[in-house]
């Protein structure tokens, strides 16, 4: 398994602390950069001195919505080939085919018990930490 660094796009602090939980309960090694909003998320990004393997995304943020995020993204040469995956309580449809119209690498919804979202959560980062585009 490779060590991801993964950018955390989540304003709900709650929702950050059981993903850290989570991480600590797997005993991953994973780094875990955090953001409040796609603005900071934006400010850390653009500095490219070290990005991310992963970005998860919640979408539905203040400032600057997961959509629009996703749009500035990937009209960037470098970020754009980040595997950015929408990890949200919106099971709205229209999101679902916009998100991936825009170009994303996966669209889960959070459940709502904790062992569900740890398995959620473990087969996400299981699948990307053995993906061939992310090398250490």
């Amino acid at each position: 398994m490779n060590k991801l660094t993964i950018l955390l796009i989540e304003d709900d602090m709650i929702e950050v602390m059981k993903f850290n939980r989570t991480i600590s309960k797997l005993e991953y090694p994973h780094k875990i950069i955090e953001a409040k909003n796609g603005e900071e998320a934006l400010s850390i990004l653009f500095k490219k001195d070290r990005l991310p393997d992963i970005i998860l995304l919640d979408l539905n943020m203040p400032k600057l919505n997961g959509i629009e995020f996703l749009s500035i993204l990937k009209n960037d040469e470098q970020l754009r080939y980040i595997p950015t995956i929408i990890l949200t309580t919106s099971n709205n449809r229209k999101d679902v085919l916009e998100c991936y119209k825009i170009g994303v690498a996966g669209y889960v919804i959070k459940p709502l018990k904790f062992n569900d979202y740890v398995d959620l959560i473990k087969r996400t980062l299981d699948y990307w930490s053995f993906n061939e585009l992310i090398k250490g």
